[in-house]
């Protein structure tokens, strides 16, 4: 396995680059591009294994020019460095080796054969076509876990078709029980506000990985993953997806409310919206108390989470009227001592100003070269022994080519310029 030396520079992050990760030891080669793999790669690296991103010369990964907004460097001037690219590429070393050179190629297998884990996130084949497929670098080196992240997978009509999220999200079943229905005003399927179904791809990279580790820790032998962004998105459909193959009906938009309770949605207050759910008859008692319609907690129309269901319309009426005439804060305060659940619907400046978001570190900040400081998103997993280290921010193109190939390859200043005069890197 490679050697780990954990750089200090993190700030604002717990006190863990003392502290040997529980990936420590662990040496991942990441061929992978734009959010899925980068994410998969960055939690392995906050984990404590060792990650050498590589890019091509002078391009890079394709989320490095998806922008505005750049970070700014201490002048206040706009760098090259994404706010895309920098989410998830925390913690990694980047290198830029040509795959259309041969001697690019042959970087990549010398890497490959030092490396425990490969993430890639090509086309079906194109690696292949490179020899750089996982039989030909499990030939090199046996152990090796191999992780392919595509739109559809290996296998199947659909595999040589790119994939990217929102259309995943549109075939994978997400949008069309995501929005208001489509007699509401802005009815329609809409897409998660996130890229939600690469960063799942990515978790499920993660969590394959280590399945993949633990199973070479026991037999030695290393395996090539297929992970597809459609099966992922299938896979998060959950309890949507079983209320539909247990009873046939096919699920639909509801907008903020859930199928199964209600009060459930976002209701209007004089100056925004809070969200609220009410998940059994006693605490629509406590909350009828509270907002001061005492009458409808007895109210035959309401009586028990099915007849609520059955009358949501009248009942979200009666309650938005009611709620409408007060603002935000002193529902708040009135739910809360009821212990009814709620919350306002914030923005993300609003998260990130929330005394208990503040509280939990979710905010970080990284040394950066070039910006001084980088902000970015702490990793939410909390560890008694070994913590989260946040040893490296997001890195400069081709920041670290010469001491990877330096440090892992053995390689010589001369050898090295070789390369370079080649156009291999």
């Amino acid at each position: 396995m490679g050697e780990r030396t954990p750089e200090h520079g993190a700030t604002g992050a717990s006190p863990s680059t003392a502290v040997e990760g529980a990936l420590s030891g662990v040496r991942v080669l990441d061929l992978s591009r734009v959010l899925a793999g980068p994410i998969c790669g960055q939690i392995l690296a906050d984990l404590g294994a060792e990650v050498i991103k590589v890019e091509r010369p002078r391009v890079g990964d394709d989320s490095r020019a998806w922008g505005p907004p750049f970070a700014l460097d201490p002048a206040g001037e706009p760098t090259a460095e994404s706010a895309f690219y920098c989410a998830c590429n925390r913690g990694k070393r980047s290198i830029t080796v040509d795959l259309g050179k041969p001697e690019g190629r042959e970087v990549i297998r010398k890497l490959a054969a030092t490396s425990d884990v490969l993430l890639e996130n090509y086309k079906v084949g194109t690696l292949e076509r490179y020899g750089l497929g996982y039989e030909a670098l499990s030939a090199i080196n046996p152990g090796l876990v191999y992780c392919s992240i595509t739109g559809f997978g290996q296998t199947g009509p659909y595999a040589s078709r790119p994939g990217y999220d929102t259309i995943i999200q549109a075939l994978g079943g997400i949008m069309s029980v995501t929005g208001q229905k489509d007699d509401a005003p802005g009815g329609g399927p809409v897409r998660v506000g996130i890229a939600v179904t690469d960063f799942m791809t990515g978790l499920y990279g993660a969590i394959a990985v280590q399945a993949a580790l633990a199973y070479r820790a026991r037999t030695g032998a290393g395996q090539h993953i297929d992970l597809s962004l459609l099966d992922v998105q299938i896979s998060s459909l959950t309890n949507v997806a079983m209320n539909y193959l247990m009873s046939g009906e096919v699920p639909v938009r509801r907008g903020n409310r859930l199928p199964t309770v209600y009060p459930s949605d976002a209701y209007r207050c004089s100056d925004g919206y809070v969200m609220i759910i009410i998940g059994n008859d006693g605490q629509f008692r406590k909350f009828c108390a509270a907002a001061g319609l005492d009458t409808l907690g007895d109210d035959p129309r309401f009586l028990t989470n099915a007849l609520r269901l059955k009358n949501a319309d009248t009942l979200s009426v009666l309650m938005n009227g009611a709620l409408s005439g007060r603002p935000i804060g002193e529902w708040l305060e009135r739910f809360e001592k009821a212990n009814v659940p709620c919350s306002p619907i914030k923005n993300i400046a609003e998260v990130f100003d929330d005394p208990h978001v503040k509280s939990r570190g979710a905010r970080i900040e990284l040394e950066h070269p070039v910006t001084g400081t980088m902000p970015g998103i702490a990793n939410p997993m909390r560890f008694s022994k070994s913590p989260v280290a946040y040893d490296r921010a997001p890195p400069l193109l081709g920041q670290h080519t010469n001491e990877v190939l330096a440090e892992v390859l053995g390689m010589s200043e001369s050898e090295i310029a070789a390369l370079r005069e080649a156009g291999a890197l």
